[in-house]
């Protein structure tokens, strides 16, 4: 029997609403259809190019269509794509495990992988508790998150992430974890300076382990370089220093989370590497460790905490998809083309450049308060005065505003908003480690031009005077 054929328009269901867009409010227009990408743009359907000034959410590292992650690609594929680990060893893990454990450094010598970054995290968590238990400290059962932060999607991350708007919604579902304050360097309180509010924030640290009580601690979870919860927050160096003492002297880990800020997009292979006397416990990677090319999230950990977790009875923890071989292999191919390009010097460079221009832009527009970042991992702040740092009227969402009109000029850029706004709207600037000097200048160019669009906006409307 044929089928008859299906009257609804491409792409429609059966209400004539569009397939695979739920999360779409009704009468949102759809959005453009990517058929294809190379390096730094992207082309929709209509034949409109972008350029991806923020490496999707912050993931795409080398930018699309690199040939040799590609060929990695097929020879895996064709080789074996799918071997359960518990049954199993294969070669791309090994390399793939080799490889990154080397550039991550001393005291960083196991890997363990997975689909993405929330499972990261959730695997961290759970490491932590093993450790714990593996120890005989079997009251260590939270860990300290900062607010705000965010640590992924699912509700062991979520009880870490400080966001008090995803908590309205998710809280009761999940045990949510102490939380400590994030040490901004903008909009800081009263009687402040950057340096004496990192302290603040790091005293904060010791208070809360000391009303909770040290014995119950497992571990404090941070991004040393912020993600879509700081807009790339780097706080005084004297924070890191500071709580890494705090925790060693109340035997609590310390987690890095470096889903964004890792693989290279700082300048240093870790964001931790610019602080090394600040060194983590675990560190949490995803995004760029496999470029977008595939789902990838991984937890590097002490060879000394693994091997006691192994001989206490082992990790009782893993996924369907974890440590899958074709998934290894893209990872490897993507940090071989980090380390033989030497995109982590690109990225310092570049970084340096693409501030500088940013800097020049803020001098211009109206609506820049804040750059904060290192590398190629940059965020810009909005504001409504910059005089007295005064946030844009929250109804007006300007993050996703301003994000309409970048695309609308032909400009794909990354933005989020932390409790509903609480913290300020800022939008990420990371293009691929893979930018020239000559494309960081067609980024700036198109940012200011965006930037100037919505301006004259705000002011049409009288927000701005």
């Amino acid at each position: 029997m044929t089928a008859s054929p299906d009257p609804r328009p491409l792409g429609q269901d059966a209400h004539g609403g569009p397939v695979q867009a739920f999360f779409l409010k009704p009468g949102t227009a759809r959005r453009p259809r990517i058929v294809r990408g190379e390096g730094l743009y992207m082309w929709d359907d209509a034949g409109r190019r972008y350029i991806d000034v923020s490496s999707g959410p912050v993931a795409n590292n080398l930018g699309h269509g690199n040939r040799r992650v590609l060929d990695a690609m097929q020879r895996q594929a064709e080789a074996v794509t799918f071997a359960f680990p518990s049954l199993f060893e294969t070669e791309a893990n090994v390399m793939l495990s080799d490889l990154l454990t080397s550039l991550a450094g001393p005291g960083l010598e196991r890997a363990f992988f997975v689909s993405g970054g929330s499972e990261a995290t959730e695997s961290a968590i759970k490491l932590c508790r093993s450790y714990a238990l593996a120890k005989g400290e079997p009251a260590r059962v939270k860990i300290i998150g900062r607010e705000p932060g965010y640590h992924g999607a699912t509700l062991g991350a979520l009880a870490v992430t400080g966001d008090e708007h995803q908590h309205a919604i998710y809280g009761p579902l999940l045990r949510a974890m102490p939380k400590v304050p994030a040490p901004w360097t903008y909009r800081l309180p009263d009687n402040h300076t950057r340096e004496s509010y990192a302290r603040h924030c790091a005293q904060a640290l010791e208070e809360k382990i000391q009303s909770e009580g040290p014995e119950t601690i497992l571990a404090f979870i941070m991004e040393p370089i912020g993600g879509l919860a700081t807009g790339a927050l780097v706080a005084e160096d004297v924070y890191y220093r500071l709580v890494r003492e705090i925790c060693s002297r109340h035997g609590v880990l310390l987690i890095y989370d470096e889903v964004m800020s890792g693989a290279g997009r700082s300048g240093t292979f870790l964001a931790a590497d610019h602080w090394p006397d600040a060194r983590p416990d675990l560190v949490i990677l995803a995004k760029g460790i496999a470029a977008g090319y595939t789902p990838m999230g991984c937890v590097l950990a002490p060879a000394e905490l693994v091997r006691d977790v192994a001989e206490a009875g082992g990790f009782m923890h893993g996924f369907t998809y974890y440590s899958n071989p074709l998934s290894c292999a893209i990872g490897h191919a993507v940090l071989s083309e980090l380390v033989e390009r030497d995109l982590m010097a690109n990225a310092a460079a570049r970084g340096t450049q693409l501030l500088e221009a940013l800097q020049g832009v803020a001098e211009r527009s109206a609506l820049i308060g804040d750059i904060r970042g290192r590398g190629l991992l940059l965020a810009v702040e909005l504001v409504g005065d910059k005089a007295s740092k005064r946030q844009l009227p929250l109804e007006l969402n300007a993050p996703t505003r301003f994000q309409q009109i970048a695309m609308d000029q032909g400009l794909a850029v990354y933005s989020r908003r932390t409790s509903n706004g609480q913290y300020g709207d800022w939008f990420m600037v990371s293009p691929p480690l893979t930018v020239t000097a000559e494309q960081i200048e067609e980024i700036a160019a198109g940012l200011e031009q965006a930037l100037a669009t919505y301006q004259d906006e705000l002011a049409g409307a009288g927000v701005l005077s």
